[in-house]
């Protein structure tokens, strides 16, 4: 069994993580890592967050040991998901051919 992990965050750092959880345009995983350190703070034990967020268990272990980097540790690494395929030039060209009169299908303009 895994000995207990447990942080503290002082009034800056608690008011910084909540505004990060209730904030629009910030990543729903950001969210659920700033409300899990939220909760381990004020005395919630990891298996007792597992079953609240529906996450497992080791997966909130790292969010913990990713606050010692700071806020940084909270969002995805660089290089993570998709990259992207469409270049600047095809944005361009698309946005040329929607000022056009003519009307095109979703699937002309892909």
């Amino acid at each position: 069994m895994p000995a207990p992990v447990f942080i503290s965050l002082n009034k800056e750092e608690d008011s910084t993580l909540y505004e990060l959880s209730v904030a629009n345009g910030v990543p729903r995983r950001t969210k659920l890592r700033a409300i899990a350190l939220r909760l381990n703070a004020n005395g919630w034990t990891v298996p007792k967050i597992a079953a609240h967020l529906q996450q497992s268990e080791q997966t909130l272990r790292q969010t913990l040991f990713r606050w010692h980097r700071g806020l940084v540790g909270l969002w995805e690494a660089a290089g993570r998901g998709k990259k992207r395929c469409w270049q600047e030039a095809d944005l361009k060209a698309v946005e040329e051919w929607l000022e056009e009169e003519r009307s095109y299908t979703s699937r002309q303009l892909s």
